[in-house]
């Protein structure tokens, strides 16, 4: 049986992409509940900005359906936050229903939203637990810089790295960047390890199925991301005893 590699934390994150997806609708409070429930440790979301400023999330950013009509659709950023469905959740309600010690990982796809994150979360919402993605490491950089209480996560395939992953893991622990996150094809043993000895996290995302889980939790990754928390839930179970 092989053995697991270290990682960086104690216990890796199981973050359920956009919630339970595989079982509810997306990036909704219902879907989030259930995550948790299924056995998830942490949540995935996106976020964008509304026309008065809410931050809220949803994954692509477009409105459609009830509000207006199925032939057009409207950027979250023209909408005004009471105009939109209730099953698009503002980010103060995801902080609501999701337990203190839970991990939660943002996909920043709206730039305003980092002020207005970082205004409206207090050190009872316990920043720290709080995973910001963008795929910029100079966006990252600044944000470190002005917000330092969030942890930070460069979300980036390894094909985009020019510079190559040993000199990006040097630049993110120079700007004190916490996650390297890629996809879980991109991820090998000898990656997981050299992240690791800058002091870098692992993060793995896309993994949908349980062989495809447990090969990256058993390299030592320190989070996977999937639509499916159970299967999360079982892939680790299995993981930790061998």
């Amino acid at each position: 049986m092989q053995q697991r590699l270290p990682s960086l934390y104690d216990k890796p994150i199981l973050f359920a992409h956009r919630g339970a997806s595989a079982h509810a609708a997306e990036n909704t409070r219902e879907s989030f509940e259930l995550a948790l429930k299924l056995g998830a440790t942490g949540l995935e979301t996106d976020c964008w900005v509304t026309k008065d400023a809410e931050v809220v999330l949803d994954h692509d950013g477009v409105v459609r359906g009830r509000i207006f009509s199925k032939l057009r659709s409207k950027k979250i950023s023209e909408v005004a936050s009471t105009e939109l469905p209730n099953s698009i959740p503002r980010y103060d309600q995801l902080l609501k229903l999701s337990p203190e010690d839970v991990p939660i990982s943002i996909d920043i796809c709206d730039i305003r939203a980092m002020a207005l994150i970082a205004a409206s979360t207090s050190d009872k919402d316990n920043p720290g637990r709080i995973f910001i993605c963008h795929p910029d490491i100079r966006v990252l950089e600044s944000w470190k810089a002005l917000y330092p209480a969030f942890r930070y996560v460069n979300s980036i395939r390894l094909n985009k790295i020019v510079e190559g992953p040993e000199r990006r893991c040097a630049d993110l622990a120079k700007f004190k960047i916490d996650v390297l996150n890629m996809h879980h094809t991109d991820w090998n043993g000898g990656l997981v390890s050299l992240a690791h000895r800058f002091n870098i996290g692992a993060f793995s995302w896309d993994l949908q199925h349980e062989e495809q889980l447990r090969t990256a939790l058993l390299m030592g990754v320190d989070a996977v991301y999937s639509d499916w928390p159970d299967r999360m839930a079982d892939a680790f179970s299995k993981t930790i005893t061998t």
